[in-house]
């Protein structure tokens, strides 16, 4: 019987409500406003602050900092055996699947899914934790330098992914609001984009993650055996410089207007390498400073949130598209109050998770995941 780390399940508690700083714009706004603030013309100036702040603290870092955690669960599910994790990243992957067509197109289980049913033969081959943290590294920068590729040999003139038309807009209002079949099918267009992505660029990135967090799970760094001060040092170097790599490029993309190639592209690139670093900071700060906040009533909260990650993920599309869509908010508040609204589905995933663990020892859909991967693999296997 395998022990929980209370870090651990911290820090993914932590991701989880750090992604919704980012996905709340996707769940309100149009999908041009992803990564375009100057989607329908010149944003107001609370919208543009918005979206460079949360650019320069959120956007990536905290997808990236998950998709290591995830690879260090890859390293740990290692001892149940191929059947087991095949098993499981294929239920993730159906799950991401009826998520992405059915309920939300930014869905992220299926890609971690389907790049986990890549990666976990390369965790378990690894030679040494070193090794699958230096493959990881290069399998990111070829995300990136694919990135940079894409910027040079696209077209100057965006598209309506970039820039909508006021029919666009409208169109895509009708149909989230609308829901049914008309959604459905716009969901599996926006789905095989997203899948076209993953095998070109995104793939090779979240797969450099995932590699990066089974070496760093291997060599104990994500079991907390190092000291604090190893991981305060850190983040000491880590996070000023990721900073220092990516604030010129949101100052740039601002000043040029969200220039489609610029921005689109070759600002991201920075913006990439950045994120990988400040993700790793952000982990060295929570095992850096553990012994201080892990008396903290919240940080308790927040690890419980962790040990419901899925549930807690899947919830916070239930709780937004119902709000955004079924009681038709979709397109009523700017990205800063967007931002407000977002803890009040903190304070849900809180208070459900908090109920739910107080009767259960997993959260409704760690369950299910769990009795299904059972069935499938035909393993049993005790849980902590």
């Amino acid at each position: 019987m395998r022990s929980r780390i209370a870090t651990l399940d911290f820090a993914r508690g932590l991701a989880i409500f750090g992604i919704l700083l980012l996905n709340i714009s996707a769940f309100g706004l149009p999908k041009a406003a992803y990564m375009n603030p100057a989607y329908a013309g010149l944003p107001s100036s609370s919208d543009t602050w918005t979206w460079a702040v949360l650019d320069a603290v959120a956007q990536g870092k905290f997808l990236m900092m998950f998709a290591m955690l995830f690879g260090g669960g890859l390293y740990l599910l290692l001892p149940r055996g191929k059947h087991w994790i095949q098993s499981r990243l294929s239920i993730l992957l159906l799950c991401g699947l009826i998520h992405a067509t059915l309920f939300w197109d930014g869905d992220i289980l299926l890609s971690y899914g389907l790049i986990g049913l890549v990666c976990w033969r390369m965790v378990r081959e690894g030679r040494s934790s070193q090794s699958l943290v230096s493959t990881g590294i290069i399998l990111y920068l070829i995300g990136v330098a694919v990135l940079a590729i894409l910027g040079v040999i696209s077209s100057p003139k965006a598209g309506s992914f970039w820039l909508p038309g006021p029919a666009e807009i409208q169109y895509e209002q009708y149909w989230r609001l609308k829901g049914g079949w008309e959604a459905i099918q716009n969901r599996l267009d926006l789905l095989s984009s997203s899948l076209l992505a993953i095998g070109a660029q995104y793939g090779w990135e979240l797969a450099g993650a995932m590699l990066i967090g089974s070496g760093l799970m291997r060599s104990g760094w994500l079991k907390g055996e190092f000291s604090e001060r190893h991981y305060r040092k850190v983040a000491a170097a880590l996070l000023p410089l990721s900073l220092l790599i990516q604030i010129p490029a949101i100052y740039l993309q601002w000043k040029s207007g969200w220039d489609y190639r610029w921005s689109g592209f070759l600002m991201q690139v920075p913006r990439e390498i950045g994120s990988l670093m400040q993700a790793v900071s952000y982990l060295a700060l929570c095992y850096g400073f553990w012994s201080v906040i892990s008396r903290w009533r919240v940080v308790h909260w927040i690890s419980q949130v962790g040990r419901m990650a899925l549930t807690n993920y899947l919830l916070q599309t239930l709780i937004c598209t119902t709000f955004f869509n079924f009681f038709g908010f979709f397109l009523h508040f700017d990205r800063l109050q967007l931002l407000a609204l977002v803890p009040l589905v903190w304070m849900c995933n809180l208070l459900v998770t908090l109920l739910w663990l107080r009767y259960f020892r997993q959260g409704p859909l760690e369950w299910l995941w769990r009795k299904l991967t059972i069935k499938a693999s035909g393993v049993e296997v005790k849980t902590a």
